[in-house]
């Protein structure tokens, strides 16, 4: 294997040196010329690839066939130690020369579907068209062309390189899987953390959070005309969605909340004895998303009390408020090394770096201190989260390249 601290000392580059001189050490190595070529010539068979694992149905919490056929892969590509870990993300290593700096790089095993939705991919030409095929198939896909490109080429990075296959990053899944690496699976074993998700080239360096929740009212419920007077679940699931609705935020840092579904009720001549609804609040600043949610428990506080005291409580109301959701707001210092080095691999091919806020994987390891970023996988997508999704092939191969950069960008000893 051609040893990548090797290049350095002839190009009479520092152990540890700043991003922009790492890559285009990177791009002067042999070896790495030659991963890069095999990602090119080995895109069509990425895109099979990604294709079957579009066509493993993975819905949320129900990732388990895609996830066993994901560990096949990573076994038959050579990664060591792998594994499935008890919140069910699929793991494998690459050993480093040394002991670190530590990377984990990822990609979501979930999508927003339920268990009965077609993901048959349809092809037209160079578009590709089926739920999921590109949030998160194309993520899956690049992380297996970058773990077979190391191989090809016989790269030996300076630190360690995870690979993992995340459970619970949509929806209600709550970044389940990416708490769990963090928490337990490989607590204090990630230095740099990077997640690829989606399509196209851009750089999510800033975690946008978010307090998910579902309210509850209940009561005794009873007839329209008999029972009128009693207190009433959805008229106190009204108030509250109104107050939310007169929420005053800040547009900069950007701060949202939005009532996303609603339920109850049993016929339109009775009072219901139970309503529901669930609420979505964002801000990519901690003190701002604090403060809106500070907001929604007082207004649901004074929803309560004001149905209550409209009908003197007759019948008795309760309220439950049940997080379904949390994901922690980030961000990468400024003139962060593992942002730095993303824009630099991406700008080294010839595309262009665009760095953004998201709500992704990457939320979690900014929140704990450690650099993380998530990058798009190439190519281009329409449609996501929607039965109508489509993956455009061209030129996706710079994707997987880009991948292959970051990753040995963060692999080594960038100061």
């Amino acid at each position: 294997m051609l040893r990548l601290w090797a290049l350095g000392l002839l190009l009479l580059t520092p152990l540890a040196a700043g991003p922009r001189e790492v890559v285009n050490a990177l791009l002067a190595d042999p070896s790495v010329r030659k991963a890069l070529d095999f990602i090119q010539a080995n895109e069509p068979a990425m895109i099979e690839q990604q294709i079957a694992l579009t066509e493993l149905p993975a819905p949320p919490f129900a990732e388990q066939a895609r996830g066993l056929a994901y560990k096949k892969l990573f076994e038959e590509r050579g990664l060591r130690d792998v594994r499935i870990d008890e919140a069910g993300n699929v793991i494998g290593e690459r050993p480093g020369r040394f002991a670190g700096p530590r990377v984990a790089f990822t990609a979501h095993l979930d999508t927003v579907f339920p268990a009965e939705t077609e993901v048959k991919v349809r092809r037209e030409g160079t578009m590709l068209h089926a739920p999921g095929i590109g949030d998160d198939g194309r993520g899956l896909a690049v992380v297996l062309a970058v773990i077979e490109a190391l191989g090809h080429a016989g790269i030996e990075t300076d630190g360690p390189i995870t690979f993992v296959g995340t459970v619970g990053e949509e929806g209600l899944g709550d970044l389940r899987g990416v708490k769990h690496l963090f928490e337990t699976e490989l607590a204090g074993k990630i230095d740099r953390f990077v997640s690829v998700d989606g399509t196209r080239y851009g750089i999510t360096d800033a975690g946008v959070g978010s307090y998910r929740y579902r309210v509850t009212f209940s009561g005794p419920g009873g007839h329209s005309y008999g029972s009128f007077g009693m207190t009433n679940p959805i008229h106190a699931m009204g108030r509250l969605i109104a107050k939310i609705a007169d929420f005053e935020v800040p547009a900069e840092p950007k701060t949202t909340f939005s009532v996303g579904r609603v339920g109850g009720g049993t016929s339109v001549n009775s009072i219901a004895y139970e309503a529901w609804f669930e609420v979505d609040m964002r801000s990519p600043d901690k003190d701002s998303l604090e403060t809106v949610h500070g907001k929604f428990q007082s207004a649901a506080r004074a929803a309560l009390a004001e149905e209550k005291a409209r009908w003197a409580d007759r019948g008795g109301l309760a309220m439950d408020l049940e997080r379904v959701g949390f994901r922690p707001a980030g961000a990468n210092p400024a003139g962060s090394a593992v942002v730095e080095a993303a824009v630099e691999a991406t700008r080294a091919l010839g595309l262009e770096a665009d760095l953004r806020a998201g709500s992704t994987d990457a939320n979690v390891g900014m929140a704990a201190g450690v650099p993380s970023i998530t990058i798009g996988g190439g190519g281009s997508g329409e449609g996501a989260h929607s039965p109508g999704e489509s993956f455009d092939t061209t030129d996706s191969w710079k994707g997987s390249q880009r991948a292959l950069l970051v990753a040995l960008a963060l692999a080594s000893r960038l100061e």
